[in-house]
Parts: C-alpha cells; sequence; structure tokens
C-alpha cells in the first residue's frame, strides 16, 4: 500500500466510517491537535529518563490513538456506537488520578509557579501539556457544534494535569530543581 492516495489533494479528507470534509473542518482540527499532542507526548517518552514514567506515558499514546479515532468518526444518527472505532478509555481518568495521587508523595508541594524547564524529559512534558490544552479546546469547540463523547474533555483535562505533575516528577528523580517563576 502506497503512503500516499492522492484523495486530499482538492482540500478534503475522509473520516473514519465514511464520509468527507474539508481538512479545516472543525472535527479534522480537534483531531489534528490530538495527532500533534500524541507526537508530543512520543517526543517526551524519548526524553524522560524514568522507565516508569515512560510506560505511563505509552499507555497514554494507545488512549490518544483511539480518542483521534472517535473524534474523526461522525457519530452515527441512532446514537449507537460504530463497530469499528475503539472505545473510549474512560477508566484511564481514574488511573491518571491514581499516578499523580502516586508522584505527590515524591514532590515538594507546590508554592510557586513552575516554568517549564529542568531536565529534557520535563520540557518535553511541559511542551506537550500545553499541546494538550490546545487539543483540549479544539475539543471543547467541536463539542459546542457536534455531540462528542462524554469523557473526552474530561480525559484531556486530566492529561494535561498529569504532563505537568510528571514534568516535576521528572525532575525530582533526576535531582534537578523544578524552575520557578521570579515576581
Amino acid at each position: 500500500m502506497k503512503i500516499y492516495t492522492r484523495t486530499g489533494d482538492a482540500g478534503e479528507t475522509a473520516l473514519f466510517g465514511g464520509g468527507r470534509v474539508s481538512k479545516d473542518h472543525h472535527r479534522v482540527a480537534a483531531y489534528g491537535m490530538i495527532d500533534e499532542l500524541n507526537a508530543t507526548v512520543g517526543v517526551a517518552v524519548g526524553q524522560v529518563a524514568d522507565a516508569g514514567i515512560a510506560s505511563q506515558l505509552r499507555m497514554v499514546q494507545h488512549d490518544l490513538f483511539a480518542l483521534g479515532a472517535i473524534l474523526a468518526t461522525l457519530p452515527r444518527e441512532d446514537g449507537t456506537p460504530h463497530p469499528h472505532v475503539p472505545e473510549m478509555p474512560r477508566a484511564r481518568i481514574d488511573e491518571m488520578e491514581v499516578w499523580m495521587d502516586e508522584a505527590e508523595t515524591e514532590l515538594p508541594p507546590l508554592r510557586q509557579f513552575v516554568l517549564p524547564g529542568g531536565t529534557s524529559g520535563s520540557a518535553a512534558l511541559h511542551l506537550a501539556r500545553t499541546v494538550c490544552r490546545r487539543a483540549e479546546r479544539a475539543v471543547v469547540h467541536l463539542g459546542t457544534l457536534e455531540a462528542i463523547e462524554d469523557d473526552l474533555v474530561p480525559y484531556l483535562n486530566r492529561l494535561s494535569d498529569l504532563l505537568f505533575t510528571l514534568a516535576r516528577l521528572d525532575n525530582r528523580r533526576a535531582d534537578v530543581p523544578d524552575v520557578t517563576w521570579e515576581k
């Protein structure tokens, strides 16, 4: 199979499960930002030194691929799930909270604003966090225009918190202080 199809040369793209829309459609923007987020998480996986953090991030990458597939599929008119679309990873929302709670036991209390930086892994995680927030805004916007899965926004909201926490944890485990904002 060739990687290029030429079917998008006129500025349209196919949605998963059927249908075509303009490449600047709000749905395409939302799943495109999820794809960008997944790529930045992949960069972070390559930068973090801690195998436990990397393992959690790899799980998140699989989740994000599922979220992208969900967003790339028009909902069925009768509300039933599309048979070829993966399920929303709802349980991961609670699992991310557990990961953050565990990480907080190693971290000093937050008393100042933290700037992106420290280790290269921490900086990559902060970048992923900002891309996550942008993806979240795109999904929220899509939800104002069309029906979306209930847990998409909570998942992304929790993920941005996790990425922040893991950035601090990567610094801590490398014995590198967080970069704090000086007023």
